[in-house]
């Protein structure tokens, strides 16, 4: 019997209806080159043109079958796409409802020729070695949790409580004892012959990892991934983690999906942080991915934050993952700081916390967390207190310096005549205190200090020990050497004030990471706020705030406690997906849709589901975007211009938002 080599490709597109995989003949003169994991181009027939391929796998089949396409050539004999990271993409993918190619888009970086170039010309990577001193320092700061090295060489899935403090590097350094912390377990994984793959939410966190293994492990198994890196560098790190040999990857969201060799540890820190939520379909969070990848490789999954998400909460409730204790309990000296009586009560600052920033700066600098950028976030009318609105857009109007002239953070246009729609006045007055307001304002209360401010203009690593006053937004605030000598949290109830079911959790995230910090023992203003999160924070027990959370949610069916998808296009489309979705899914009850409301965009539904029936929703879902996409092309047909589908569907949404 004659034979055929056959190639089996998925298609790098981001129509939903070639998230399959596609057989190719493979020519005789590429025989010997194309095999999986590499790179092809091929011809597509409904495209009229050739596209980019990944190969999955090859075969030989009856050369009497059905006639096939020829794989048309070879992008590179790289092999890009080992068999375990598309193995997770299409978990990954199949759990969200959307297309693998979207998730290696995210994972596999554009081919760079030159950087392949010199990879191929260099030395081979040589195995990388920890010294028996490192190896002795990763065994004693991981023995504050007790077990920790022990269940990270099983491979299991952990929670722990990171320390609140900094810690100073053998380097003179400075970065939080959770940067430590998460290197002595990728240093340990190393010297067991094994890979780590360490993901945080943005460069500072990135920067302090780094700072923390750079003297602990050989330059060439530590390996940056991250987007601010130029395409070359990229590709060549990826390349480098391509090798046979283990590394440690340090990156942003996507470094999740790193194919390192032999993972034995992958561990995410601060996971509640928004930056970790990928904004772009199918919109898999890290923190999903890891979990998905653990159950592939077998490796060891950490979770490490100040605070415990409700999402690891409910993990760790139902036994699917295991909290860590530490050894020895440490907490900031938090502070509830409220005004006393004589104090105006509309005081933003209490004497108790005014009194600790004065004291705190007579050894080094002190941190004053603030909630919003600029000078005057919002601007309201002087009499009747409505927000100011610009009469072009309706954006906020805002203000950079007392006396100035409004301007709409929307579309940027001046108001110099503005009016209010309400009572007709035409005076403004300023709501709120931005990060640059603040530091005019404590510039004037504290003459003669040195005032910084670190926000998203005004970017600031790190400052030094001397008096200063620093002035950050959440998120922004910069390391201290030795730690800030105080630290007051302002605008709290403000913060708190925000429309989002998760608020209470984000809030605590922010104040909890600006608290740790401190110097040991220096005090923690959190000003103006008392109830729940204010004594989860005060009493440092973020875990058991996490637990209250879900016992509240769980009557609501609100997630974490149920998953949640969004189903948004023409109100046909979502009609049909909606009518689609109850007979596959026959378990789902009447509460389970909320709406379909009208939309700008068109239409929106919410649906809720359990997590048993998660695999059969997402197909169903998946069915009805392909089923749409096919519609639009087929109605498309004869018409100028791409087939454009309605039906958008997100997985996992963490908020309920009609």
């Amino acid at each position: 019997m004659t034979t055929r080599r056959v190639a089996r490709v998925l298609i790098d597109s981001p129509l939903p209806q070639l998230d399959r995989l596609f057989d190719y003949e493979v020519p005789d003169e590429l025989a010997d080159t194309v095999v999986p994991g590499i790179r092809v181009r091929v011809p597509l027939r409904t495209a009229g043109r050739l596209v980019d391929a990944y190969v999955i796998e090859t075969d030989r089949a009856d050369a009497a079958g059905r006639p096939l396409s020829l794989v048309d050539s070879v992008i590179s004999t790289v092999e890009v796409l080992p068999p375990g990271l598309y193995a997770l993409a299409r978990r990954a993918a199949d759990r969200a409802a959307g297309s693998a190619s979207d998730i290696l888009r995210l994972a596999v970086p554009k081919r760079m020729v030159r950087a392949e170039k010199v990879w191929f010309a260099s030395d081979p990577v040589p195995a990388p070695t920890v010294s028996e001193s490192d190896a002795a320092w990763a065994g004693d700061v991981l023995a504050a949790f007790p077990g920790l090295s022990e269940a990270i060489t099983a491979g299991e899935r952990l929670a722990l409580d990171a320390p609140p403090r900094p810690a100073r590097l053998s380097s003179g350094e400075d970065v939080g004892a959770w940067a430590e912390l998460l290197a002595a377990a990728a240093v340990r994984t190393l010297a067991a012959g094994r890979s780590a793959v360490l993901v945080v939410p943005d460069h500072r966190d990135q920067s302090q990892l780094e700072l923390a293994l750079a003297a602990r492990v050989p330059a060439d198994a530590l390996v940056r991934d991250d987007a601010r890196r130029s395409g070359p560098e990229r590709y060549a790190s990826y390349l480098r983690v391509l090798a046979p040999q283990p590394c440690i990857v340090v990156g942003n969201r996507s470094t999740v999906y790193a194919p390192a060799h032999n993972p034995g540890l992958i561990a995410i820190w601060d996971d509640g942080d928004p930056l970790l939520a990928e904004p772009l379909s199918p919109g898999v969070h890290a923190r999903d991915a890891g979990l998905v990848r653990q159950e592939l490789d077998g490796a060891a999954l950490l979770f490490a934050g100040h605070t415990r998400t409700t999402d690891v909460e409910r993990l760790v409730a139902i036994g699917w993952v295991r909290e860590v204790p530490a050894r020895r309990r440490t907490s900031p000296r938090v502070v509830l700081s409220a005004t006393r009586e004589g104090e105006s009560h509309g005081a933003r600052v209490p004497s108790s916390a005014f009194a600790a920033a004065r004291e705190g700066l007579g050894s080094g600098p002190v941190l004053v967390q603030v909630a919003r950028p600029g000078y005057a976030p919002v601007l309201v009318c002087a009499d009747c207190r409505t927000p100011a609105r610009c009469p072009h857009c309706t954006g906020p109007l805002r203000a950079r310096r007392p006396g100035a002239v409004p301007e709409c953070g929307w579309c940027g246009r001046s108001a110099p005549a503005w009016r209010c729609p309400k009572c007709d006045s035409t005076k403004l007055r300023m709501a709120s205190s931005g990060s640059e307001r603040t530091a005019d304002e404590l510039g004037r209360a504290f003459p003669g200090t040195r005032i910084i401010v670190a926000d998203g203009e005004h970017k600031v690593a790190r400052v030094d020990a001397k008096p200063a006053l620093v002035i950050a937004t959440r998120g922004a605030e910069p390391i201290a050497e030795g730690g800030y000598r105080a630290v007051v949290l302002l605008d709290a109830d403000r913060m708190l004030m925000a429309d989002e079911l998760r608020i209470g959790e984000s809030c605590l995230r922010w104040w909890s990471n600006a608290a740790a910090l401190a110097a040991p023992g220096a005090p923690v203003h959190l000003v103006g706020v008392t109830g729940a999160v204010a004594r989860a924070l005060a009493t440092w027990t973020q875990p058991a705030y996490a637990r209250s959370e879900l016992a509240e949610r769980t009557p609501l069916h609100m997630p974490p406690v149920v998953r949640v998808a969004t189903v948004d296009g023409a109100a046909a489309a979502v009609r049909t997906c909606l009518d689609t979705l109850r007979e596959d899914v026959p378990s789902l009850g009447e509460q389970a849709v909320l709406g379909p409301v009208t939309t700008e965009a068109g239409s929106r539904a919410v649906v809720r589901f359990d997590y048993g029936a998660g695999r059969a929703v997402a197909e169903s879902l998946r069915s009805s975007v392909i089923a749409d996409a096919l519609h639009a092309r087929r109605s498309a047909k004869g018409r100028p211009g791409p087939a454009r589908a309605t039906l958008r569907v997100r997985v996992d949404v963490p908020d309920l938002d009609l």
